[in-house]
């Protein structure tokens, strides 16, 4: 048996991308109020602590680590750059491009989710990894083109995916809860 966290990092990936759809409702040009810089700040720290630890130590059995790890050390450091450039009131186009490469790495890893049939969902699992990659490869072209319908699509995207990690999540919370009941730590046995 083995003790994880996914849940948290689901659940957490949830709420960014959640944010990041009400940040686009709210409409903005590139530059956000301020306001929303904490939360996005929020959301990449436990992103990149979580995705950092199990890229280093492997936690989980073989490539769900490469899965679950590296998108969301891809996933929080977006988050930690849209939060300092809020903050600063900078420009995100920078954040937006880095947002195109690491979208395109969560298509992948979608993708290769539903053809290994990895997880308990392995088409539920991969279409959130595919739709919260498509979100980020859409952003550069809504700042360029800064069309109502592409912004609309991107938050469908956007809802959708956080629609999927909160239900894995919490229903991952409510197995780990009984399966892992009885574990007791090594240093109490």
């Amino acid at each position: 048996m083995f003790i994880d966290y996914v849940p948290l990092m689901l659940i957490n990936m949830a709420a960014g991308l959640f944010l990041l759809a009400t940040c686009l409702i709210k409409g903005f040009e590139f530059i956000p109020d301020k306001m929303w810089a904490s939360g996005f700040l929020m959301s990449s720290l436990i992103a990149l602590l979580c995705g950092f630890h199990m890229i280093f130590n492997w936690p989980l059995p073989g490539s769900y680590n490469v899965a679950f790890g590296e998108m969301s050390v891809l996933l929080g450091i977006l988050f930690l750059g849209s939060s300092i450039s809020i903050g600063k009131g900078w420009d995100l186009m920078p954040v937006i491009v880095y947002a195109f490469f690491a979208g395109f790495a969560a298509v992948i890893a979608g993708l290769r989710i539903i053809s290994l049939g990895m997880t308990r969902e392995p088409i539920l699992s991969g279409a959130g990894f595919i739709l919260s990659g498509l979100s980020g490869m859409c952003l550069p072209l809504l700042y360029c083109q800064r069309k109502q319908f592409l912004r609309w699509f991107i938050i469908i995207f956007l809802v959708s995916a956080s629609a999927i990690w909160l239900r894995t999540g919490y229903m991952a919370i409510w197995s780990h809860l009984s399966d892992l009941s009885k574990w007791i730590p090594a240093t109490m046995r």
